[in-house]
């Protein structure tokens, strides 16, 4: 398998793998670094704590992804996967123009030209700012171990889960070698730029790869995500008239009348549904006016909708002209509106024996990956403490996502 723009399946370079079979990075301290003494501690779980922990001490907030993508590259060829990198059209306002963002794309050797029935993907960007790695106890650790750390749950969590439960799987050769890929991609956190680049690119792949199904890793309290709601932003501007503050019958005040309608906004129902509730909008910044003492010729507010309809390519559009509709019914030419990244609820398959159901209200990469695969959404730790200062998750949850992860691999091979 190859990428067109590749000439050759690996690069030797300070960001592609050599031909040479590389050394994994610190493999020694697997063994010493957190040796486990619980009687009931899994066999793998050495290894996930060490996968884990490195993935989160690396930092890679969205555009600075490149160091914990090379050591997800060693990691994973020193255990005999093929490793193929997909590099990602570099911004204009790159934060680090020197090192390339790329995709982590493997599957297990040694075949390089794999049709697998299944993807496993998640994400290895972190949103800001980033947190050193901490755990509530020292050596040895144990199921009620409180690890914490930019990344311990969104979504470092799920790529060592992923990766540890298909090792563990092909060391039983429970799998063949063929049926899983696995996938961890830039960007999810800001625009979804990696997902979007291998979507609209794995054809050029030798072969390339037609998923029956895929499975994304996201915190969904270890439950098995029916879903989750659709986006839309907007950019209002109002306009009006400028003038003395001791006389505002002559003038016209913008802030006023976007104030008034973004309240109408919040208090129309744009959109509800038995399974995912109520549409929701959240005004994030809120401008207007030059001085006190002036009346506000223009006022502006960035808006963001979790949308609770579909259908999934319109639901974003169908919620955003709603809202103009309640701007218009305030002011019919006070406002200009600029909406974009529509889209409407996103279902996923949650009818797995085994799994609690979930819907979520965030947004993730499955809408991203386009094709008629069938869409897991699972993972370890809740989203409510995954961009906050506190964001941990117990050992616990982290090697219950292991088997559970082996669980979803398993179905979506039988299934398909």
């Amino acid at each position: 398998m190859k990428f067109s723009s590749l000439p050759a399946l690996l690069l030797s370079s300070s960001f592609a793998l050599s031909s040479e079979p590389q050394k994994p990075l610190k493999l020694s301290s697997i063994s010493t670094s957190s040796p486990s003494f619980d009687a009931d501690a899994p066999p793998y779980r050495d290894d996930l704590v060490y996968l884990h922990k490195s993935l989160v001490e690396i930092p890679s907030i969205t555009g600075s992804e490149n160091d914990v993508g090379n050591f997800l590259v060693d990691y994973l060829s020193a255990r005999d996967f093929i490793v193929q990198l997909e590099f990602i059209p570099p911004a204009e306002d790159a934060s680090e123009p020197d090192k390339p963002r790329f995709n982590v794309l493997a599957w297990p050797g040694p075949s390089r030209r794999p049709s697998p029935k299944v993807l496993v993907s998640s994400h290895i960007d972190t949103v800001p700012p980033f947190i050193p790695y901490s755990t509530s106890n020292t050596a040895p650790l144990n199921s009620s171990t409180i690890i914490a750390g930019r990344g311990s749950v969104d979504a470092k969590a799920s790529v060592a889960a992923q990766i540890t439960a298909l090792e563990s799987l092909l060391s039983s050769n429970a799998v063949d070698r063929e049926d899983v890929m696995l996938l961890y991609v830039v960007g999810e956190e800001q625009s979804g730029d990696g997902m979007r680049y291998f979507s609209s690119t794995r054809g050029k792949l030798d072969p390339p790869p037609d998923f029956l199904a895929a499975i994304f890793g996201e915190p969904t309290e270890g439950k098995l995500a029916c879903g989750h709601k659709g986006f839309f932003a907007c950019d209002i501007t109002a306009h009006g008239r400028a003038g003395h503050s001791g006389y505002p019958w002559l003038g016209r005040s913008a802030t006023e009348v976007l104030m008034r309608a973004l309240v109408k906004v919040l208090d129309t129902d744009l959109g509800s549904s038995d399974l995912f509730g109520n549409t929701t909008v959240n005004v994030g910044v809120l401008e207007g006016g030059v001085a006190l003492n002036v009346i506000p010729e223009r006022a502006t507010a960035r808006v963001a909708g979790r949308v609770a309809i579909g259908p999934e390519l319109e639901g974003g559009g169908i919620v955003a002209e709603r809202l103009k509709d309640v701007l218009r019914s305030v002011d019919e030419d006070a406002f200009e509106v600029e909406c974009r990244n529509g889209y409407g609820v996103v279902k996923c398959n949650c009818d797995v024996e085994g799994f609690e159901p979930i819907t979520v209200n965030y947004g993730t990469d499955v809408p991203n990956l386009k094709g008629n695969h069938t869409r897991y959404l699972y993972g370890p730790g809740s989203i409510l403490v995954a961009h906050g200062p506190d964001e941990a998750l117990k050992l616990g949850d982290l090697e219950k996502a292991v088997e559970d992860y082996r669980k979803l691999i398993l179905h979506a091979i039988k299934s398909e």
